[in-house]
């Protein structure tokens, strides 16, 4: 195996960890093809991928599962399986796979939730013969590792995402969501992807955003939110803005774009006013 320096990085999702975990293995490992693969126990589909002097595999791959050699490595155990000649090995030499690669090895290991369910694979595959090592064992066994963690990572990020997002629906069809704090372009990335989906979830037709919360913005910020609005729409739900506080109008001034298709009311109650209802006391 080669012996390389990997530079470490911030690692901020699922994503960027099995780019960079791909990357090193590359460097390390002397295998054409190493990648990541995803499956429903039907479906077997490349989700990463690094080859080097020939394309054995693309992204997006999809295969039946029972004819993968990722369906082995599952069976086998959460432990890696080492395949030098995958013409010789008797689970591998009349898959369809081995037909159309013709000779070659294969290196992998699962990648498991911590309870256990089985996320994918994490392999190797080369049209040569490798003679594999315990180096080798370790590395899979690491990168396996590091995925699994960063996958419930990614899981109780999108926990607390999901409670810092309020969408609390207040009657059939409408939605109301607070939104309280600062706000940067990560918290409004991660704030649109569960707007959608909640949105969606509990049959909007109305949105109200309101931002009386929000003491500063920036152009970003207006961008992010004018593009949320958009895809609201594309969706059939109707977004509308209200709570703009006095500050925040003067931040936006030079921002003739702010908004611009977007109804947007002084509060709560006339934008209620505006979608039907009237509010009476008793």
């Amino acid at each position: 195996m080669k012996s390389s320096k990997i530079p470490l990085k911030k690692l901020n999702n699922f994503d960027e960890a099995a780019d960079t975990i791909l990357k090193m293995i590359a460097k390390l490992a002397d295998v054409n093809t190493v990648f990541i693969a995803k499956n429903d126990r039907t479906t077997n589909e490349i989700v990463k991928v690094r080859n080097e002097d020939t394309e054995l595999l693309h992204t997006g791959e999809q295969t039946p599962f029972d004819q993968t050699f990722c369906n082995l490595s599952i069976n086998h155990g959460n432990c890696v399986l080492l395949i030098e000649d995958i013409n010789k090995n008797e689970t591998t030499k009349d898959l369809e796979v081995t037909k159309n690669l013709g000779s070659g090895s294969f290196i992998g290991i699962p990648i498991n939730y911590e309870n256990g369910d089985n996320y994918g694979t994490i392999c190797g595959l080369d049209t040569t013969s490798v003679k594999f090592s315990d180096d080798h064992v370790e590395l899979f066994e690491t990168a396996s590792s590091l995925l699994s963690y960063v996958l419930e990572l990614d899981a109780a990020h999108k926990e607390i995402t999901n409670l810092s997002v309020p969408l609390v629906p207040i009657t059939e069809g409408i939605g109301i969501l607070p939104i309280i704090g600062t706000l940067n372009e990560d918290r409004l990335r991660g704030l649109s992807e569960v707007v959608l989906s909640r949105s969606q979830e509990l049959m909007l037709d109305y949105l109200v955003i309101d931002l009386s919360g929000v003491d500063t913005v920036d152009e970003i910020t207006i961008q992010s939110l004018s593009q949320l609005a958009d895809m609201l729409n594309l969706l059939g739900i109707t977004p509308l803005i209200t709570g703009i506080r006095s500050e925040v109008a003067i931040q936006t001034t030079n921002m003739p774009s702010l908004f611009r298709d977007i109804k947007t009311t002084l509060n709560l109650e006339s934008a209620l006013q505006y979608i039907g209802f009237r509010l009476e006391k008793n």
